[in-house]
């Protein structure tokens, strides 16, 4: 009979050191199991949809748990805590199902914790309604805040917030955001030289631009608060002229101090608007040469000056998953692919850590989140001309 652990002969293993006495005997067995375990894991991570080793400027590639708390998750958020860092999303048995609230894990040792449901949602009414797209910020000397969206679809949703003294170890309870305020609707909002916090938002209904006309156009908007996130002001809408139905950008602040706006769309590119004279005036929104395939995207300016964007470079279907640098805002170079396969990989979160390491987590195939870790001083870049992805060491 041949027995086999991993595809070691362990019988075979054993055959050879009969003439061995019982404790070198022992010691064969033994490393014919750590051989056969050693498969294993390999085998484990490759079907985990782990990167290679090789793919320059990863670091490491996760998931946040392998057997989740519900069926479906989805629109991840991070946050680098003192000792750290925590990460939430939505879950529960389908996007917009009653029963789907905001779960929270912490990134401790560096391992991921089980997750905890830490938010629902409920009608004016007291029934259930489901819980959306939530978003951990910690502005400077205040308490982190876990905002996210509450009602039983996107045009009737309401934005509600929430505060952690002890870095999401517990949490206050929710605040209903005021009227015509939703919040940060999917990426994080970014903290200005003066101390104001400006949050990119948008409102996802059919709009009336005149008494006879309807257009069906995702308004975005800015929302600032000058006094550490107790209270909002609303900015915009930007201007879409060319309807493309902008939604859910993400900031960049550029060494000038001018700010740029990157936003999904529906019309198969991503979008940007830029600051004018002041954070109140913002240019209409104008296609890039990126693909969107009308999905979330995300970007970081990290601390060297370039910008780090994570975006699905595709104008249909969201299996490819990419990362672009750029030094201006305007042209990117190509860096990394995370994911390029059938399936669903989407809606990533992205943040730069103190010690310069990127962190991003995302959407994997609706059933759990993944986490990715890059060194942006390792990354191999490619010009990315006329729209077209290139060939890169980690694509070959």
């Amino acid at each position: 009979m041949k027995i086999e652990f991993g595809g070691i002969n362990v019988r075979k293993t054993l055959a050879r050191s009969e003439v061995l006495n019982h404790r070198w005997r022992l010691f064969a067995i033994t490393l014919a199991l750590i051989a056969a375990s050693g498969c294993a894991s390999f085998d484990s991570k490759r079907l985990d949809g782990a990167k290679r080793s090789d793919s320059p400027g990863l670091v490491r590639s996760e998931f946040v748990f392998t057997r989740g708390p519900t069926p479906s998750c989805h629109a991840s958020t991070i946050v680098e805590k003192s000792h750290g860092f925590a990460a939430a999303w939505f879950g529960g048995s389908e996007e917009s199902a009653n029963d789907v609230g905001i779960w929270l894990s912490h990134w401790e040792n560096g391992s991921w914790s089980p997750a905890v449901r830490v938010a629902s949602g409920k009608l004016p009414d007291g029934s259930p309604c489901a819980c959306w797209n939530p978003v951990l910020f910690k502005p400077k000397g205040g308490p982190l805040l876990l905002f996210y969206k509450v009602g039983v679809d996107e045009p009737l949703w309401w934005g509600e917030v929430m505060a952690s003294n002890d870095e999401g170890k517990s949490w206050g309870p929710p605040r209903r955001l005021p009227e015509g305020l939703l919040g940060p609707i999917k990426n994080k909002p970014v903290q200005l030289a003066d101390g104001s916090i400006l949050s990119p938002s948008s409102i996802e209904e059919a709009r009336r631009i005149s008494r006879t006309q309807v257009a069906d156009y995702y308004l975005s908007h800015l929302e600032i608060s000058r006094d550490n996130g107790a209270s909002w002001a609303k900015i915009g809408p930007l201007r879409d002229p060319l309807g493309g139905n902008t939604i859910q950008a993400t900031i960049l602040v550029h060494p000038s101090g001018q700010l740029e706006l990157l936003l999904r769309s529906q019309a198969g590119k991503i979008f940007q608007s830029w600051s004018g004279d002041s954070i109140d005036h913002w240019d209409p929104v104008t296609p890039t040469e990126l693909p969107n395939p009308d999905a979330g995207i995300d970007a970081v300016t990290l601390r060297d000056g370039r910008f780090l964007l994570v975006y699905n470079h595709t104008e249909h279907n969201r299996y490819r998953l990419n990362v672009a640098l750029s030094t201006d805002g305007r042209k990117w170079n190509a860096a990394l692919e995370l994911e390029n396969e059938k399936g669903e990989f989407s809606y990533p979160a992205v943040i730069q850590a103190a010690d310069g390491l990127v962190h991003i987590t995302y959407t994997w195939n609706r059933k759990r989140i993944k986490h990715a870790i890059l060194d942006p001083s390792k990354l191999e870049l490619r010009p990315i001309v006329n729209g077209q992805w290139p060939t890169l060491k980690s694509n070959r």
